[in-house]
């Protein structure tokens, strides 16, 4: 009794298979209802376009009021005269001096900063030295107070002829960036550089393996 139940469900399944497979192959190719059309065939608009549809008809609208970009981290200090003096002085680096850290600001330094400071952080950067922009003083220059609440907040203002990077850098980026100018700013001026931190060696081991796979 089993296996003629068992032969009948075989059967039947085969049926189905076919039965399937068969509507599926069809030739009608004619849509069906579309319960969303609008995302089937969405309507494209222009960048900066004129469309009835949008408040004032214009196409690029300001975020709604009270909402924050993914990954927006409040800044407290504004971009005042008063606000780079208090940055300088109370804004600390929060993160620990770590290799991976040291060679991440390097890096990011290559991209965004050395085209006007130099690699070495003298302000001898490859458009100083085509005259395309002047007057970047070196990070040791004689007077100038540089410490990692003032870097981080020129990044994230801008500074006279300088632009902010707040848009193209993260929170870490910044900090990382930090470290490694205060870094070209200690061998500048032949003082101490920031040592990183020895990790342990499971740790570094598991960073290790991480880096590989």
């Amino acid at each position: 009794m089993m296996i003629i139940n068992m032969k009948k469900i075989l059967h039947i399944s085969i049926a189905l298979v076919a039965l399937i497979g068969l509507v599926s192959c069809g030739g009608d190719t004619k849509p069906s209802y579309q319960y969303m059309p609008n995302m089937y065939e969405p309507v494209g608009y222009e960048t900066y376009g004129e469309y009835e549809v949008f408040p004032g008809k214009q196409e690029a609208m300001l975020p709604v009021l009270g909402t924050v970009p993914r990954g927006y981290a409040p800044y407290e200090y504004p971009d005042t005269t008063k606000g780079s003096d208090a940055a300088k002085k109370d804004l600390k680096n929060p993160l620990e001096v770590t290799q991976k850290n040291l060679d991440a600001g390097k890096e990011l330094y290559t991209i965004f900063c050395a085209v006007c400071h130099g690699d070495k952080g003298d302000g001898n950067g490859i458009l100083m030295q085509r005259e395309k922009i002047l007057g970047i003083p070196s990070y040791a220059a004689p007077g100038r107070l540089i410490t990692p609440g003032g870097v981080y907040h020129v990044q994230m203002y801008g500074l006279n002829s300088m632009g902010s990077y707040a848009s193209q850098t993260n929170e870490l980026e910044r900090w990382q960036i930090t470290q490694h100018v205060m870094n070209l700013k200690a061998t500048l001026e032949g003082t101490a550089l920031l040592v990183p931190k020895v990790e342990d060696e499971s740790k570094a081991e598991q960073n290790h393996n991480e880096q590989t796979h």
